[in-house]
């Protein structure tokens, strides 16, 4: 292809070429811990951001007009409500990740105490295996088996 070219005298570059070229992002998605606690009075056209704080961690018996999110009317709601409210997951506080890693090796642990137990105890096997007079030689096709063809037949 590339001969025809140069013997029909036709440029390259007066041809489109397509050029490759990798995507790569506008602006930086990554917040520094920095970043976080910056002030800006225009932010969210100076609507007041209360403070972070999980709807779960609430007075459950508080005088709360919506009893089930526990939030008053007009209480201002933060930017990440949908995070904060009572129906997003909870966290988990019930015990350190120290102590849950340990009762998950006593878990683990146990399984293999019990499985070495039980085959240490378990027999080998079920029942006594059986036996067949001559080992089911003749049953297999062994040298005294009745053969299908008498030898030199080749046909039927």
């Amino acid at each position: 292809m590339l001969s025809r070219h140069f013997v029909t005298g036709v440029n390259l570059s007066s041809r489109a070429v397509c050029q490759l070229v990798r995507p790569h992002a506008l602006a930086s998605q990554i917040r520094f811990a920095s970043q976080t606690t910056v002030e800006d009075p225009e932010m969210n056209n100076n609507y007041y951001n209360p403070p972070a704080q999980k709807r779960q961690f609430r007075d459950p018996y508080g005088d709360w007009w919506d009893k089930q999110d526990r939030r008053n009317f007009g209480e201002p709601v933060h930017e990440d409500n949908d995070i904060l409210t009572i129906f997003s997951t909870e966290k988990y506080t019930h015990f350190k990740p120290a102590k849950g890693f340990l009762l998950l090796g006593c878990a683990g642990g146990s399984v293999l105490l019990l499985s070495g137990v039980v085959s240490m105890f378990y027999p080998d096997k079920p029942s006594s295996p059986r036996t067949f007079e001559g080992g089911l030689e003749r049953e297999l096709g062994g040298p005294n088996a009745v053969r299908a063809r008498a030898p030199g037949e080749d046909q039927w």
